[in-house]
C-alpha cells in the first residue's frame, strides 16, 4: 500500500516522500506516546473543544440575530454568510477532535475526504467574503451616489453565492487526495500525494496564493483607497464603519499565517526537523480553527464603547455591532450624496 511518509500526523497535512515505497513492518514510522500522555496534544485537544463550543454557539447566535432578528441589509448579508461559514466548520470539528484524541480515524473513507475539506471551504469562503466586503466598503466611499442606488440585498446575495462556489471549487483537491489506510489494526486519514509528483507543492502554493496573498493585496489596496478618500474629505474621525471589518481581517490573517508558513515549509520537509514541523502544523491548524469563534466575539466587542456594551445584553451588543456599521455607512453615503448634489448645482 502506497502512503505518505508521515503516517502519524492526523491533522490536514502529512509529510510527503517523493520516492514511493511500500509500508512494511520495518518502514512503519515509530509514533510517540498516545495523545493523553503528551502535553502538547492534550493542550490542543482542550483548546479545540473550547473552540468548538464557542464557535458553535457563538456563530449560531450570530446567524439567529442577523438572519431572523435584524432587518435584512447588505451588511447583515455579509456577516450572516461569514457566520454560516464558521458555523459549518464548527459542526464538523468534533470529527477532528475525536481523531486527535483516539489517534485513529473511525469515520470511514467518505468522511475522511469530506470532513477535512470543510476546513478549506471555511478558509476560502471567509477570505473571499472579507475581500468582497472590503471592495464593497471601498466602492461605497469612492462612489457613494452609485453605491446608494445600486447596493441591494439581491446583488449581495448573488455575490455571496459566487464566492461560495469559488471556495467549493478550490476545496475539491482536499477531497481528491485524502485517503484512508490501515496498518497494525490502526486506521489513519491522510493526504496521499504519491500519484501526483508535484501535487503537494502545487496545492500548498495555490492555497497560499489564492487563500492568503492575493486576498491580502486586494484588501490592502481597498483600505488604502478608503483612507486616502476619507482624509481628502476630512472625515478620518468617522471610522466606525471599518472597525469591525478591520478586526475581522486582522484576526483572519493572524490565525491563518502560521498554518500557511508551516505548510510551505513542509513541502521541503527533508530540510527541517520532523518534530518541529509536526508540532508547528498541529499548532497552526489549531490557530486556524480559532478564527471560527473569533468573529462573533468581534461582532460584540467592536461595536459600541465599553460602558454601553457592559450595560446592554449580549444579544443587543451583537445586534448593535452589526447594525451600527450599516447605519453609519448609510449616513456617510447620504452625506456624500448631498455634497455631490450641491456641487453639481453650483457647477
Amino acid at each position: 500500500m502506497e502512503i505518505a511518509e508521515d503516517y502519524e500526523y492526523q491533522m490536514d497535512y502529512n509529510y510527503t516522500d517523493d520516492s514511493n515505497y511500500t509500508l512494511t513492518e520495518s518502514s512503519v514510522f515509530h509514533h510517540q506516546s498516545t495523545c493523553l500522555k503528551e502535553v502538547l496534544c492534550v493542550s490542543l485537544l482542550v483548546v479545540s473543544v473550547v473552540i468548538f463550543l464557542l464557535g458553535f454557539f457563538g456563530n449560531g447566535l450570530v446567524i439567529w440575530i442577523s438572519g431572523f432578528k435584524m432587518k435584512k441589509t447588505v451588511n447583515t448579508t455579509w456577516y450572516l454568510s461569514l457566520a454560516i461559514s464558521d458555523f459549518v466548520f464548527c459542526v464538523f470539528l468534533p470529527f477532528s477532535i475525536t481523531n486527535m484524541a483516539m489517534e485513529e480515524w473511525i469515520f470511514g473513507r467518505f468522511m475522511c475526504k469530506f470532513a477535512p475539506s470543510i476546513m478549506f471551504l471555511n478558509m476560502f469562503s471567509s477570505i473571499f467574503l472579507l475581500v468582497v466586503i472590503s471592495i464593497d466598503r471601498c466602492v461605497s466611499v469612492v462612489f457613494p451616489v452609485w453605491a446608494q442606488n445600486h447596493r441591494t440585498v439581491q446583488k449581495a446575495s448573488v455575490v455571496v453565492c459566487m464566492s461560495w462556489l469559488f471556495a467549493i471549487g478550490l476545496s475539491v483537491p482536499s477531497v481528491i487526495f485524502r485517503d484512508v489506510g490501515t496498518h497494525l489494526s490502526r486506521t489513519s486519514c491522510y493526504n496521499n500525494y504519491t500519484q501526483s509528483k508535484h501535487g503537494h507543492m502545487i496545492i500548498a502554493w495555490s492555497r497560499f496564493l489564492a487563500g492568503f496573498i492575493v486576498p491580502f493585496i486586494i484588501i490592502i489596496i481597498c483600505y488604502s483607497i478608503i483612507i486616502i478618500k476619507l482624509r481628502t474629505n476630512r472625515m478620518t474621525k468617522n471610522n466606525k464603519p471599518f472597525k469591525v471589518m478591520s478586526a475581522l481581517v486582522a484576526a483572519f490573517f493572524i490565525c491563518w499565517l502560521p498554518y500557511h508558513v508551516f505548510v510551505l515549509l513542509e513541502v521541503n520537509h527533508q530540510n527541517y526537523d520532523h518534530a518541529i514541523l509536526t508540532a508547528g502544523l498541529k499548532v497552526g491548524t489549531c490557530m486556524a480553527a480559532a478564527n471560527s469563534f473569533l468573529n462573533p466575539v468581534l461582532y460584540v466587542f467592536m461595536g459600541n464603547d465599553f460602558k454601553r456594551k457592559f450595560k446592554s445584553s449580549m444579544l443587543s451588543k451583537m445586534e448593535n455591532a452589526m447594525g451600527e456599521e450599516g447605519r453609519t455607512t448609510s449616513r456617510y453615503l447620504s452625506r456624500s450624496s448631498s455634497m455631490d448634489n450641491r456641487a453639481s448645482t453650483h457647477i
